[in-house]
């Protein structure tokens, strides 16, 4: 049986950003988790925008919203951390991120607005930096190409520039072919090809034409996988245009391009990552926890001295649910849900309030410790961080990345 400090169980923003933080502290980390919500991300790490959820009230400063958000809602996970806990658990996440080619940018103490693949203006906190000559852009109501490709399903230039006609005139667009691809098109199959200086000096010829007078190029999220700022800087200097992305639908490249910055990141630090291995047996005793990974020949016996349950929801399959209820899939803690059912959605699927089901969760004491049935902590050692969080709908509020790596420093911090 491997021995570890760590076991984070998880592996979306609040799994990797454990993983990270544990390990840059010296402890040693092993780490389990099926696919996450990182790998559907659109590369923006949201903090806080939206509150009060029924009101829609979008907020410019995110700090001055976690204000009002533990004023109002006391049960929220972000009350468990402070404002410090925040800019420390981002910096330290993007700073690694840099070191592994995906710059990141905002502006300090604000949200910022940009485009999204549906034509719509998302508030986030920070975003990749190929994103924000697109921020510019919009800001400046500049003349913009927006280029998308012939197959490729996740983008669509036409429906953008219809969407913001009235708020973005000066918006045009242009449908090509793909250098050397032909067919349904694959974010990441693009992406790749685009490490070829060759293909990327096709791209700019057959985008060329359709430049004109315009002051930006935006393109699908394609613009490399590993060496996005090198690709978009060479495009600069072929179309003599600052150029930007625009993440397309998800599974969108920055969910790949996210993970491959961690898959090459975690090792150098130590991290032994059992990767689309879900914990299917778990033990407590005073000295730790077991754990077998895995199923039949391929399983793994493990033992931690302390574990971060960061498995979110039903997605990351952190949570189950029968007909009558919802589980913890790992220890089986007792979930914060509705009385039955019936009270999991509202009758309207796009009410403001939005539904019960996505704030249920676990609960834990202020330094995330999960709580029995009986309101005590469950064990010690065992901490709790991102998604699986109860009395919070990262989706509507717009927080979830942020909610997800903050709460992941916390729990590490406590640990």
């Amino acid at each position: 049986m491997k021995t570890y400090d760590v076991m984070v169980i998880g592996s979306g923003f609040a799994g990797m950003a454990a993983t990270l933080f544990a390990a840059e502290r010296g402890l040693s980390v092993a780490q389990t988790g099926a696919t996450g919500g990182i790998d559907f991300s659109t590369g923006f790490i949201d903090l806080l925008a939206v509150h009060p959820i029924a009101e829609q009230k979008v907020w410019e400063d995110p700090f001055a919203a976690l204000v009002a958000l533990r004023r109002d809602l006391p049960d929220h996970p972000y009350c468990r951390v402070s404002d410090d806990e925040i800019c420390r658990a981002l910096e330290q996440f993007t700073t690694f991120l840099g070191r592994h080619g995906l710059c990141y940018r905002g502006r300090t103490g604000k949200n910022t607005l940009t485009l999204t693949a549906a034509g719509t203006m998302k508030p986030t906190y920070l975003l990749p930096c190929t994103a924000w000559n697109g921020v510019k852009a919009w800001e400046t109501k500049a003349p913009t190409l927006l280029v998308d490709f012939s197959g490729l399903k996740g983008l669509s230039a036409r429906q953008i520039a219809e969407v913001r006609k009235d708020s973005w005139p000066n918006l045009k667009v242009a449908r090509i072919k793909f250098p050397g691809m032909g067919g349904e098109l694959y974010p990441e199959h693009m992406a790749w090809s685009m490490a070829d200086p060759a293909r990327r000096a096709e791209l700019a010829q057959t985008v060329a034409p359709f430049v004109a007078d315009a002051e930006y190029v935006g393109f699908p999220a394609i613009l490399g996988m590993t060496d996005t700022t090198a690709v978009l800087s060479h495009l600069e200097e072929l179309l003599g245009r600052p150029v930007f992305e625009i993440p397309t639908l998800p599974p969108s490249i920055a969910g790949p391009r996210l993970r491959a910055a961690f898959d090459r990141g975690l090792p150098a630090l130590g991290v032994r990552t059992y990767t689309q291995k879900l914990i299917t047996k778990a033990a407590c005793s005073e000295e730790g926890f077991s754990f077998t990974a895995g199923s039949g020949s391929t399983s793994v016996e493990i033992f931690a001295k302390s574990a971060i349950l960061a498995s979110g929801r039903f997605f990351g399959k952190g949570l189950k649910a029968n007909r009558h209820r919802i589980f913890e899939a790992v220890f089986d803690l007792p979930v914060s849900q509705p009385e039955n059912r019936a009270l999991w959605h509202r009758p309207e699927f796009f009410d403001p309030q939005g539904h019960e089901v996505n704030q249920a969760g676990i609960e834990t004491d202020e330094n995330l410790r999960p709580l029995d049935a009986q309101g005590r902590v469950f064990h010690p050692r065992l901490h709790a961080a991102g998604a699986i969080l109860a009395h919070q709908d990262w989706m509507r509020m717009k927080c979830g990345a942020g909610l997800a790596i903050a709460t992941a420093y916390k729990a590490v911090a406590s640990l």
